[in-house]
C-alpha cells in the first residue's frame, strides 16, 4: 500500500529565507549562517511534505537492498541520476525543535549546514493547513517529514583534530564551549550550494529494561513510513528512480536504543518499503560491527521466514536491551 501525502508545500528559496529567516540563537551559529550565506542568496526552491503511516506488507520483498558500510559522517555528495538519494535527519516529534540553541548533535547539525531546514521551521509554526504542521509523529503514528532539494550551504567538521583546535571535537554539548576560532576553523563554505534531500523520522523515545515486542513492532512501523514515503515522493521526481537512502545509528545516542537492533529495524524496513540501497554511515570503526552483527542477525531471520508477524516475533525473543543516553 502506498502512503498517504497529509500536506505538501514548495517554497522559493530566497523568498523563504527573506520572509523566515532561521533563528539561530547562540553565537557560534550566527556566526556560521552568516559565513555560508555571503556568497549568495538562496537559489531553486525546496518541497515540504509531511506523511501518513501505512501498513507493513505481510511479506517482506524477496529483494533486499544493497547495503554499504561508510566509517564517516553524510557527506551528501550528489548522484547521479536517476538515482534519488535521501539523507535521514534524526528527528523530535517536534521538527527541528532545538536547531537554534547551542547544541550540535545530528539534528542541529544537518540544519546548521542546510539553514533552509530552519526557515521552514519557522514558516509552519502556524500552517495554514494541519497537514502541514511540523511533527513527526501525531496521534501515536509515526508522520514522517520530507525535504527536497534543499541547499546545503556550508559543511562542518565535528571530529577530534588537535592542530585545528578542536581536542574534544564540536559534537553535542562541546560546540558551545569551543571558542569561535575553532567552529570558523571546522567551516567549510561551500560555493556553489549542493542540495540534498531530506527524511526527517523520530526513533523510539527511549525505555527501560528488555524491548516488548510493541517497541519493535512501533519502531519497524516509524523506519518504514519515513522509507514509504521516500519511495513514494522519488517516483514522483524521477519516474523508474533508484533509491538510496543514506542514514547512521538512529535512535541509539539521546534515546539510549540498541544499536544491533535498530540498525536491524532500518534495514529491514528498507527491504520492506522498496529502498533498492542503504548507506550506512557509521562515522567511525567502533562503529560497523553492530551494523555487520545486524546483517549476519537478517540473513538469519529472513533465510527462516519473510512473514513480517514472524520477523517481528524473531526480533522479540532476541531480548534486546535499552541503553542510556549519551546525553546528546
Amino acid at each position: 500500500m502506498n502512503p498517504a501525502c497529509l500536506g505538501r508545500i514548495t517554497f522559493e528559496a530566497a523568498k523563504l529565507q527573506r520572509e523566515h529567516p532561521p533563528r539561530f540563537k547562540h553565537a557560534h551559529k550566527r556566526l556560521v549562517f552568516e559565513r555560508a550565506m555571503a556568497s549568495a542568496e538562496p537559489r531553486g526552491t525546496v518541497t515540504y511534505s509531511r506523511w501518513a503511516e501505512c501498513p507493513l506488507p505481510a511479506v517482506m520483498p524477496e529483494a533486499a537492498p544493497h547495503v554499504t558500510l561508510r566509517e564517516d559522517s553524510f557527506g551528501y555528495e550528489p548522484d547521479e541520476l536517476p538515482t534519488v538519494a535521501w539523507y535521514l535527519n534524526f528527528a523530535h516529534t517536534i521538527l527541528f525543535v532545538a536547531y537554534g540553541g547551542p547544541l550540535l548533535a545530528q539534528d542541529e547539525q544537518q540544519v546548521l549546514e542546510h539553514p533552509a531546514l530552519g526557515s521552514i521551521r519557522e514558516a509552519l509554526v502556524n500552517p495554514r493547513e494541519p497537514g502541514l504542521r511540523p511533527v513527526t509523529r501525531e496521534d501515536g503514528h509515526a508522520t514522517p517529514v520530507l525535504i527536497a532539494g534543499v541547499e546545503r550551504r556550508c559543511a562542518l567538521a565535528t571530529d577530534v583534530d588537535l592542530d585545528a583546535g578542536r581536542p574534544l571535537g564540536l559534537y553535542g554539548s562541546r560546540f558551545a564551549k569551543a571558542p569561535a576560532s575553532a567552529v570558523l576553523g571546522a567551516l567549510r563554505v561551500l560555493d556553489p550550494p549542493t542540495q540534498s534531500n531530506i527524511v526527517a523520522m523520530e526513533a523510539p523515545p527511549g525505555g527501560f529494561g528488555r524491548y516488548t515486542r510493541a517497541d519493535i513492532a512501533q519502531a519497524l512501523a516509524t523506519a518504514h513510513a519515513g522509507f514509504a514515503a521516500v519511495c513514494a515522493e522519488s517516483a514522483g521526481m524521477i519516474p523508474d528512480a533508484r533509491v538510496v537512502v543514506h542514514t547512521g545509528h538512529w535512535g541509539t545516542g539521546a534515546y539510549g536504543g540498541d544499536r544491533v537492533l535498530m540498525a536491524m529495524v532500518q534495514l529491514l524496513a528498507a527491504r520492506a518499503a522498496g529502498v533498492h540501497a542503504v548507506v550506512f554511515h557509521t562515522v567511525s570503526p567502533e562503529g560497523s560491527p553492530p551494523v555487520r552483527e545486524a546483517l549476519a542477525r537478517i540473513d538469519r531471520v529472513t533465510g527462516a521466514t519473510r512473514d513480517v508477524r514472524a520477523t517481528v516475533d524473531a526480533l522479540d525473543a532476541m531480548a534486546f536491551v535499552w541503553g542510556a543516553s549519551d546525553g546528546n
